[in-house]
């Protein structure tokens, strides 16, 4: 198995001492988290995008250029993409750069993302955000892979003779699909013949089984190569301590206050399946997504998600309201104790040699 690690880049104070870091330091961390994932030798790191609420994301292909600037190997990518909400000749645009300064490292994640109130900040109608995401993709794989485009859909002006520059670094790099609720992701991936990632953040592991499921069944209706069929998986944060109850402990805090912050939005009519299912840490923690135990229980809980899943790649995401300096040792002790474990019980030809479809800048063993 590969492993990533994920930063969605949210902005929230710790909740026992109500410190909450300046901007510049929060941003800062992002790349310096990124250059210890990859001295740590996990495989990929990702950023997400959102454009409401608590999170510093909204600027994604900026991080990670300067992710690319400060990193020889890791894998870059993004969690998600909300390209409902983009220029797709923009993202081309935007994306292609990032691969040439990575020199190949880019593979992206996309999706119409997870927070409504940002459809209205763009000006657009959140009834269509799935035509969107099927017309902005499509365009995006046509620029990625063409020059001298012409195009004409329904949301956006139409395109005549046009080339996005810079080009991608050798090729078109490989695009994700999002899966969180429904199945319009796992459908358009299926249809194009391209990977997903599960979201396994905040419902119990059989309602994203279901959704992994159709894919597979969809994939193989459309007869593509089932050497390409690969799926990731998330998780709903991690937390390390020398037993499973210390763990819980201490998590509990961070756990509860999230609840809090998202009870505030619960009772928007689009939020189905948006918020956790789980109303206990304990509850959370053993049969949902959340990472928090000792490494073994941890280690012992991701080979159990692939048991259900089958997935190639295990993102995991840090507590960005905890002290830094323990979230930094958090991860050390993940590459050094949960790592080995389960790249020995679960192979994957995901971004080796035999993966044809890899980031062609990628170089971990």
């Amino acid at each position: 198995m590969r492993f990533q690690l994920l930063d969605i880049v949210f902005y929230l104070p710790n909740p026992a001492t109500g410190a909450l870091a300046p901007a510049a330091d929060r941003l800062n961390r992002v790349v310096e988290t990124a250059v210890l994932a990859e001295s740590l030798g996990l495989d990929s790191f990702a950023v997400g995008e959102r454009h409401a609420g608590d999170v510093l994301s909204s600027a994604p292909t900026v991080l990670l250029g300067a992710v690319a600037a400060a990193t020889d190997r890791i894998l870059l990518s993004t969690g998600v993409t909300v390209l409902s909400l983009l220029d797709p000749v923009r993202a081309a645009e935007d994306f292609a750069t990032i691969d040439q300064l990575s020199r190949g490292r880019l593979e992206i994640v996309i999706g119409k993302g997870n927070e409504d109130r940002q459809y209205p900040l763009m000006g657009l109608d959140i009834t269509k955000q799935y035509e969107y995401l099927q017309e902005n993709y499509e365009l995006l794989r046509r620029l990625l892979r063409e020059e001298h485009v012409d195009w004409t859909g329904l949301h956006r002006h139409p395109l005549s003779d046009a080339t996005t520059l810079p080009r991608p670094y050798d090729g078109p790099f490989r695009i994700w699909h999002g899966s969180a609720t429904s199945t319009f992701a796992v459908e358009l991936a299926a249809k194009w013949g391209d990977p997903i990632v599960t979201a396994n953040a905040l419902q119990p592991k059989e309602n994203y089984r279901v959704l992994i499921d159709r894919y597979r069944e969809l994939y193989a209706q459309y007869g593509h190569d089932p050497a390409r069929l690969y799926v990731g998986a998330g998780s709903g944060g991690l937390y390390l301590a020398d037993t499973t109850e210390q763990a819980i402990a201490q998590y509990r805090p961070i756990y509860e206050a999230r609840l809090a912050q998202m009870a505030k939005l619960k009772d928007h009519p689009k939020a189905v399946g948006k918020f956790p299912s789980f109303e206990s840490i304990e509850d959370a923690a053993d049969r949902g997504p959340v990472l928090a135990g000792s490494p073994e229980r941890v280690a012992e809980k991701i080979i159990e998600w692939h048991e259900a899943f089958g997935h190639e790649f295990q993102s995991i995401s840090l507590s960005p309201e905890a002290d830094f300096e323990e979230q930094k040792d958090t991860l050390r002790r993940f590459a050094e104790e949960v790592v080995p474990v389960v790249k020995a019980e679960v192979k994957s030809t995901l971004w080796g040699p035999q993966d044809a479809q890899r980031a062609k800048g990628f170089t971990a063993a």
